[in-house]
């Protein structure tokens, strides 16, 4: 049975009611209610009362069934929330009253939902972050910012969420890894554009904007388009640079062998000496701001267009200069040369335009470096040629001394002279025979008649 509480305890309830119906029957008499109709009220009373005694029961009975829909399904979620956490503790709602074991139901489902919602937003930040990096790689960067990522709420157990945190390390690393190749690259073209002197901003730009000047916190972009795009630029920008680099190294050859043809003063080849210190230049070695511009480039064009009309004009002057220089090594070794009929070739050579003058000039010094070489190699032989003659005037002199009728009573010093042409004579009879064959084997027999008729 059911406790009341002491304000409608039976005794009580049976005092008021009978007080209340004597106080009735009062009024009635007063009233002169027949006794038909006293019953009739009694009876609507008795209903009322039982009215709403069956309704307070019906609620009483509502709330009961409602305690334990309430209990079952707290434990439900309960359940649910342990096995979508992961959580290895059992739970009872133990004994007592329904009440009692909703006080005890409910600090367990509050505890496992706070959990749950920090764990959801643990989720929502690694996915978060994941797919923020994902899009960024992609280079859909501005898309993902809109939306929120879905997290699946029946799955939020420790390992999964250890698992996000891994991949989203992974991608942190690869981020790090792609801004330091996105870094490199753009290093990379700036020093290119300092050396080659072109707009680097321009260029960067033109990759992608976020690489100069980065909007709203916009990270530098690090898509696989980006990277692509750097990677091709540095590329044909090395390129470029080789190709600038070859250009001015073969400019500046060219410059140096014009300034050694034409005798350039040297205030005139200070003015291009960056350009000739790159002719050994490794590519790697050149750094320096603007060497491999376009308009140093043009500049050397320029001059070396000059010298070349330059060049031109003194071509004449320049053909007819080794020629004497070759006339007077030949002249130096007593070799015969027509030099009227050499210079009237050169003449033909120059004025019928079908002859490379630089080939020509060329060709003349290697006549030059073999005749010096010819008159090297005939030095000893002249040496003997030049022996010989002092050694046949000295024969010469002994002949007449010894014609003489004289000779006996000359004076001091004679006997020296008879001496030393008595050795030239033996040195004259031994000496034609074997420089004649010297000479033979050296330079021909042509040539040996030339120095011996001399």
């Amino acid at each position: 049975m059911t406790t009341l509480t002491p304000s409608l305890s039976p005794a009580r309830s049976q005092t008021t009611c009978a007080s209340l119906l004597q106080e009735l029957q009062i009024i009635w008499d007063e009233i002169g209610e027949s006794d038909g109709e006293r019953d009739k009220m009694l009876l609507e009373l008795e209903q009322e009362c039982l009215d709403i005694y069956r309704r307070k029961v019906e609620m009483t009975r509502k709330y009961k069934a409602d305690l334990h829909q309430s209990l079952a399904q707290s434990e439900s979620e309960i359940a649910k929330l342990v096995s979508a956490l992961g959580e290895h503790s059992s739970f009872s709602r133990g004994k007592g009253t329904l009440k009692q074991q909703m006080s005890s139901v409910r600090p367990v489902l509050e505890d496992l939902r706070s959990k749950k919602e920090q764990r959801i937003k643990d989720f929502t930040e690694t996915q978060s972050q994941i797919a923020r990096i994902c899009a960024e790689i992609a280079g859909n960067g501005h898309s993902i910012m809109s939306s929120d990522p879905q997290v699946n709420e029946h799955d939020l157990t420790i390992k999964k969420l250890g698992e996000l945190k891994s991949h989203l390390k992974e991608l942190q690393n690869e981020k790090i890894i792609r801004l330091q190749k996105v870094t490199s690259h753009i290093n990379m073209i700036h020093e290119l554009s300092v050396v080659m002197s072109f707009d680097f901003l321009k260029t960067v730009s033109g990759i992608h904007s976020s690489l100069i000047d980065p909007a709203n916190g916009q990270s530098k972009s690090i898509s696989n388009d980006t990277l692509a795009k750097l990677t091709s630029t540095v590329h044909s920008l090395q390129q470029e640079k080789q190709k600038r680099l070859q250009k001015l190294q073969c400019l500046g050859s060219i410059l140096v062998e014009l300034w050694n043809l034409l005798d350039s003063p040297t205030a005139e080849r200070k003015r291009f000496e960056h350009v000739t210190s790159l002719i050994s230049s490794s590519i790697d070695e050149v750094s320096k701001q603007g060497w491999l511009g376009l308009d140093i480039i043009e500049q050397v064009e320029v001059e070396v267009e000059r010298l070349n009309v330059l060049k031109a004009s003194k071509m004449k002057e320049l053909v007819f200069k080794r020629q004497n220089e070759l006339e007077e090594i030949y002249k130096g070794v007593h070799m015969d040369v027509n030099s009227n009929a050499a210079r009237q070739i050169l003449i033909n050579l120059i004025e019928s335009d079908n002859v490379d003058m630089s080939n020509l000039l060329s060709s003349m010094d290697d006549q030059i470096i073999k005749a010096k070489q010819e008159a090297f190699s005939r030095k000893d032989i002249l040496d003997k040629v030049e022996k010989w003659k002092n050694a046949s005037e000295e024969e010469k002199w002994l002949d007449d001394y010894e014609k003489d009728e004289n000779r006996y009573s000359a004076g001091r010093g004679v006997h020296k002279n008879l001496k030393r042409a008595e050795k030239a004579r033996i040195l004259v009879s031994k000496l034609p025979c074997k420089l004649v064959i010297i000479l033979h084997h050296k330079i021909g027999f042509y040539d040996v008649l030339i120095f011996f008729v001399k």
